[in-house]
């Protein structure tokens, strides 16, 4: 959007916000918008926003399924008994290079909310760690990092964390 533009939208903003404060209070300018009319329909509202505002509902309806399959699967994994290699896919556990599980989880949970598939907005960071293709190789892993395994994530995270501590994770490991 050029500048002018902008300064176009931002002026009319202004004068719109500037035409309902002065309106007397109580004035149909001024509602609330939820007042109804005389056939029950909403007084004040913007048919235009219909779109975006139901587009908005089923955004929020979609990532409210996704974090309750997410949360089913850590339940499942968690319900697991044993923590041999064969359960974690053939990766040792955290424990094993010296970092605790519920640390890592922590983390996950902050980091990517647990989608061990997330990137970031950027494309800059993946998997359940977030880690970029550089921090991702130093510990031993090829390809993407959102394409790997949870537990392959998980013992690459740990090798990391037992070498740098919550360094890589400025905010979520600490």
């Amino acid at each position: 959007m050029s500048v002018a533009s902008r300064a176009s939208v931002a002026a009319s903003a202004v004068a719109l916000t500037l035409g309902i404060v002065t309106q007397p209070t109580g004035s149909a300018a001024q509602s609330s918008g939820h007042e109804r009319g005389d056939r029950g329909q909403v007084q004040g509202h913007i048919p235009i926003l219909d779109k975006p505002t139901r587009h908005f509902e089923k955004s929020v309806q979609l990532a409210r399924h996704r974090a309750q399959r997410i949360a089913a699967a850590q339940q499942s994994r968690a319900t697991k008994s044993g923590s041999s290699t064969e359960d974690s896919g053939g990766f040792p556990s955290p424990e094993s290079v010296g970092v605790s599980s519920s640390t890592l989880q922590a983390i996950a949970a902050c980091e990517s909310g647990g989608d061990p598939s997330a990137v970031s907005a950027d494309g800059a960071y993946h998997g359940l760690y977030q880690f970029d293709y550089g921090t991702w190789a130093s510990v031993g892993g090829s390809g993407d990092p959102a394409a790997a395994s949870p537990e392959e994530q998980t013992y690459r995270a740990a090798l990391l964390y037992s070498q740098t501590g919550s360094s890589p994770w400025p905010i979520c490991g600490s």
